[in-house]
């Protein structure tokens, strides 16, 4: 797809990653593990908010229960570094239905979720490992925009994520530059079904939307 005709409702992130060849790619198998969609959105893009807990989804509750919108009024996305751990879930739908009420465009967790079914004919993008019918324990634990690292990829709060059914690639330094038509942008991170893609909120300037 020429990216003069790309928006944020159809962009195509191996197009996207043709014009940004520096970015970094997520494992497509990770310890034997592989994301897979679960949303209702196949695809989502938006700025990233991390969060890194082990079998507690207490921060993700309460972030998704929080404004989940960016300056400009557009959804973001929380990214969980949940370990990889398939014991429990730490997301379900009414914690979905919770990110919807709040604008949030999308959730991807390095983890399990639940409740797919319902979460398959809901308005929100959701990426995963798998799905697990237990829930997670409540500790009130966990922590917030922090640098978290899994399948080759290192991401921070502030970076950008485009998800699609391609694979999950992503760029490297927030501060590497790259050039798309019409469009100097700074890429950070993109994501997609089986694979995390890095480019930034500017990846669609007003010439592209």
């Amino acid at each position: 797809m020429s990216e003069s005709t790309m928006n944020k409702e159809n962009f195509v992130t191996c197009d996207l990653l043709d014009a940004n060849p520096e970015s970094q790619v997520c494992l497509p198998n990770i310890e034997g593990k592989s994301f897979y969609s679960f949303g209702g959105k196949d695809r989502f893009c938006g700025e990233i908010v991390t969060v890194k807990c082990f079998e507690d989804n207490s921060r993700v509750k309460s972030l998704l229960n929080s404004d989940g919108k960016d300056k400009d009024g557009n959804g973001k996305v929380l990214v969980v570094d949940g370990g990889g751990s398939m014991r429990c879930a730490l997301l379900g739908d009414m914690i979905a239905q919770s990110a919807i009420d709040n604008g949030w465009a999308g959730v991807v967790v390095y983890g399990c979720v639940r409740d797919v079914d319902d979460m398959a004919a809901m308005d929100i993008g959701v990426m995963a490992l798998g799905c697990i019918p237990r829930k997670s324990n409540r500790r009130d634990e966990g922590q917030t925009d922090l640098e978290i690292s899994f399948g080759d990829l290192t991401l921070n709060s502030g970076m950008f994520v485009y998800a699609d059914n391609a694979q999950f690639k992503v760029n490297g330094e927030t501060s590497t530059t790259v050039e798309l038509p019409s469009s100097n942008v700074t890429a950070n991170i993109s994501l997609t079904r089986n694979m995390i893609s890095g480019f930034p909120a500017e990846a669609f300037s007003s010439s592209y939307v």
